[in-house]
């Protein structure tokens, strides 16, 4: 072989990188970063930034036919097999507790969904069409494998941007959420201190809950079958005591592979060519906003339900509504401590966070059993 020939074939990557390459890498480069350094995620912005970057190396194959990516997308995400089994990791770590001793809790998780219809109506108007904005609507619910669940199905043009909007901003949520919690609420009402005295919860009330959840769900929204009955068959896995090898399984190795694959796999897809456009940008704004547009609208009745009650509810916990669990949850009793040490709001903030878990789930069934009949 020439030398001339040699070099170019040697030298193909190079020749063919463009600076769309590069600043691709360099966003991988960011979220791996923010995984190390700050902490944000790590677990999943680290495979996600690592996989952005692999994708922007030309010519690898990686991406393409039997290449590793292609072959872990057919697998996991055409399947949706990754966040069904991330589900069932997630069911197996929550407690659900809380939620049964206050049944009232779920009022807030229902209003923590707002932002997703919100944002729907809003990408609509802005010319998106139904099976778009629907997908983009449940980044609001900062729930990473239902945002992919949901956008799979209606969009999967749209699966990198939207769920990377859906880690990132729930990596975000203790950045993004204090404000809004303290432009909300006044200092007297992050100081209310809530009564905890629950009435116990019996271990086949427990068992029972994930089981029930699942049957009538199911019926009402077949749609969301494949997500709820995962997450219920985690929780019933950690609930019935004798299966611990099945629930720490869950809980460890199943999600953790899970997560990695599906990390990778969904960076894979953050290629310059697909991810460098103003749609991407509309995206991320719009997710951001159906963000804001949960945790405010989780506020507000938040509020509204202080009022009814004469102070007796923390607004505060409203803001936990979201699906960033235990995230959202553990953030909104910190914001209140931070005001009064003596304001202990855990175990309600716990209730509503499981809520919005579950109401997030159902929002996604929801939204494709509409879309899915009208297009």
């Amino acid at each position: 072989m020439p030398f001339n020939e040699l070099a170019s074939e040697l030298m193909k990557g190079l020749i063919n990188f463009t600076p769309g390459n590069a600043l691709m890498m360099l966003a991988g480069g960011l979220l791996i970063a923010l995984a190390i350094l700050k902490e944000y995620e790590p677990v999943l912005l680290l495979p996600i930034g690592f996989g952005c970057i692999l994708a922007n190396i030309p010519l690898t194959g990686m991406t393409e036919g039997g290449g590793l990516f292609a072959v872990l997308y057919r697998a996991g995400i055409s399947t949706e097999l990754f966040p069904l089994l991330i589900f069932v990791g997630v069911g197996a770590m929550i407690d659900f507790s809380p939620l049964l001793a206050q049944p009232s809790m779920v009022l807030m998780g229902a209003a923590g969904q707002f932002g997703i219809y919100g944002t729907l109506i809003l990408a609509t108007l802005l010319g998106y069409p139904l099976n778009e904005a629907a997908s983009i609507g449940v980044i609001g619910a900062i729930d990473g494998p239902t945002s992919i669940f949901v956008a799979s199905k209606l969009a999967p043009e749209l699966l990198a941007p939207i769920a990377v909007a859906a880690y990132s901003y729930m990596s975000l949520v203790p950045i993004i959420q204090p404000p809004i919690m303290k432009l909300l609420t006044t200092k007297s009402e992050r100081k209310i201190r809530m009564e905890y005295a629950p009435r116990p919860v019996s271990k086949r009330a427990r068992i029972l809950f994930p089981v029930i959840v699942t049957i009538v769900i199911s019926l009402l929204v077949p749609d969301a079958a494949p997500l709820i009955s995962m997450l219920m068959l985690g929780n019933l896995l950690r609930e019935s005591g004798v299966v611990e090898r099945l629930n720490k399984a869950a809980q460890n190795e199943v999600a953790n592979v899970a997560t990695l694959f599906l990390g990778l796999t969904i960076g894979s897809t953050m290629s310059a060519q697909s991810f460098l456009n103003l749609q991407t940008g509309g995206i991320l704004v719009l997710g951001l906003a159906a963000f804001i547009l949960d945790t405010v609208a989780g506020l507000l009745f938040g509020k509204l339900m202080s009022f009814i009650t004469r102070g007796k509810i923390n607004p505060l916990i409203g803001a936990a509504g979201i699906s960033a669990f235990p995230m959202a949850g553990r953030l909104a009793a910190q914001i209140a401590q931070e005001e009064d040490f003596d304001t202990f709001i855990l175990m309600h903030a716990m209730g509503t966070n499981t809520a919005g878990q579950l109401g997030s789930v159902i929002a996604g069934g929801v939204l494709l059993a509409i879309v899915s009949g009208l297009i």
